[in-house]
């Protein structure tokens, strides 16, 4: 099946959910996409957890989240992006271009987060459902079999397979804190650490404070040699 970008048809909307702060930086007129990436986030989470509830009505509540977890990171909308072709039509400042931002899989995330608000406010929750449906169940056969009893174990995320091993290890849960924050208020870097009674096992850094604590859990994993 082919995909394509949503039938956004208010261009500025389109536009907008395609321009990086970094285009819009080096054009006064131009106004980036970071709002709309923080609606189609929430779009999309509910959308793809609509979705996974009424098809896979065997599966328990953490099965499902895990699920949705992989359906809505970064690595998966970044891989929806490039379906549609989205890295193609990005409007990046020269760095960004320079620096290959059209197939940095954070730009393209977000990207798609805005593209899927700009969709839902240009045409309604039902249009965005049913774009995003195809895209969603393709994605979810290849992670899971739709009559599967139990969620494979690459579905858990680095959070809760570092807490396995944490609760296996030392019968604790692990702890995250947000140990630093760098540059400007709209484009934060958090970074994280991962401590298990009082040692740091893993560092990561990320825009968004959940995901620089799953990039602390993956840091924690790699160093003690178990595959993510």
């Amino acid at each position: 099946m082919e995909f394509r970008l949503p039938p956004i048809r208010d261009r500025q909307l389109l536009e907008q959910a395609l321009t990086h702060r970094s285009y819009a930086n080096e054009n006064s007129t131009a106004e980036d996409n970071e709002r709309l990436e923080f609606l189609g986030d929430a779009v999309l989470g509910f959308v793809a957890g609509e979705l996974l509830y009424k098809r896979y009505q065997d599966f328990n509540e953490a099965q499902l989240t895990r699920l949705r977890s992989a359906l809505v990171d970064e690595k998966q909308l970044a891989t929806f992006a490039r379906e549609i072709g989205a890295g193609r039509q990005l409007r990046l400042g020269k760095g960004a271009q320079k620096d290959g931002g059209r197939e940095k899989p954070s730009l393209l995330s977000d990207a798609f987060e805005a593209l899927i608000a700009a969709y839902f406010l240009d045409a309604g929750m039902e249009a965005v459902r049913n774009y995003l449906e195809p895209l969603l169940l393709a994605a979810a056969d290849r992670l899971i079999t739709p009559n599967a009893e139990v969620a494979p174990a690459s579905l858990l995320d680095c959070k809760n397979r570092f807490q396995q091993w944490s609760l296996a290890q030392f019968q604790e849960n692990p702890q995250y804190f947000i140990v630093a924050e760098s540059g400007p208020d709209r484009a934060k870097v958090f970074t994280a650490e991962v401590r298990v009674r009082g040692r740091v096992y893993g560092v990561g850094s990320d825009r968004r404070k959940q995901e620089a604590q799953k990039r602390a859990a993956e840091d924690a994993l790699k160093r003690l040699g178990i595959e993510t």
